[in-house]
């Protein structure tokens, strides 16, 4: 059975869990979803510039771009998935990147301030007037989302537009996306409807496409935002087998507990034994 984290957090009474399915097989690049983010959430404009590697202007996540939308230029024949094109040898891949809300999220066991916390949503939302901004939740954040804001020096990232779904309304993102690439609902219903179009696609001639993040036995738990692929996660950035960062901490303080207990018992052996 999959965890649900908001009772695990405490919620006895709770909406189901709410999340993201994003389909990068319809995404068209359009950035729809990075500027409604931006305009909704108030996040700060960190400039626009190109890598030279492509044509992605915002280039990735950060504490100041809560959504990200990758362009990715493979020498590969579209396949039958879109009619019209015959003997294409050539094909974007686009995908809108999030925070995945993980079930076993790292950066919430880390956090000493109790910034970051789960809402009864089960999705992961900072407070940046509670943040001290001490970046451990940085480097615990097996997907590289989370960021230290350089102009207030606080954590920051996708809250999953916790205000708008405490009014009934879904995220920006998924508002503002012209194709339905992002779609916003109960995980457990996405989940479903993700499954059929995974069939779909491959039935179109793209035997590479494949779910990401979905699956509730991977190294997180699985995520709260998960993907419809069209190649491996390496291609588009993304870990192809992520872990919850802080998995092996229970296991180091027993450890570190029992290292200590020999370490106390030797010196009560040795002062004892300096006195008789």
């Amino acid at each position: 059975m999959t965890a649900d984290p908001a009772t695990e957090s405490g919620y006895a009474d709770h909406p189901k869990r709410m999340g993201f399915f994003t389909d990068t097989s319809i995404c068209i690049g359009c950035k729809a979803c990075e500027v409604a983010c931006k305009e909704w959430n108030a996040v700060p404009e960190d400039g626009l510039a190109f890598t030279g590697m492509s044509y992605d202007n915002t280039q990735s996540l950060s504490a100041d771009t809560w959504r990200h939308v990758a362009f990715v230029e493979q020498p590969r024949p579209l396949g039958h998935q879109q009619h019209g094109f015959g003997d294409m040898d050539f094909r974007w891949l686009m995908a809108s990147d999030v925070c995945k809300h993980c079930t076993h999220a790292a950066c919430l066991d880390v956090c000493p301030t109790g910034s970051l916390f789960r809402t009864e949503f089960g999705t992961v939302v900072v407070q940046d007037d509670v943040c001290n901004g001490c970046g451990y939740c940085v480097p615990a954040c097996p997907y590289g989302v989370i960021g230290k804001r350089e102009s207030t020096g606080v954590a920051a990232k996708c809250t999953l537009c916790y205000d708008r779904l405490g009014v009934g309304q879904e995220p920006a993102c998924a508002k503002s996306c012209p194709t339905d690439s992002i779609q916003f609902g109960e995980l457990d219903e996405l989940r479903e409807r993700a499954a059929r179009r995974l069939e779909q696609v491959r039935a179109a001639g793209v035997d590479s496409a494949r779910l990401y993040g979905h699956d509730p036995d991977d190294g997180v738990g699985g995520t709260g935002a998960f993907f419809l692929l069209l190649d491996e996660p390496e291609v588009y950035g993304l870990p192809p087998d992520p872990v919850v960062t802080t998995r092996d901490l229970p296991s180091m303080w027993r450890q570190a507990g029992i290292a200590a207990a020999v370490l106390l018992a030797g010196i009560a052996v040795a002062t004892w034994g300096s006195r008789t």
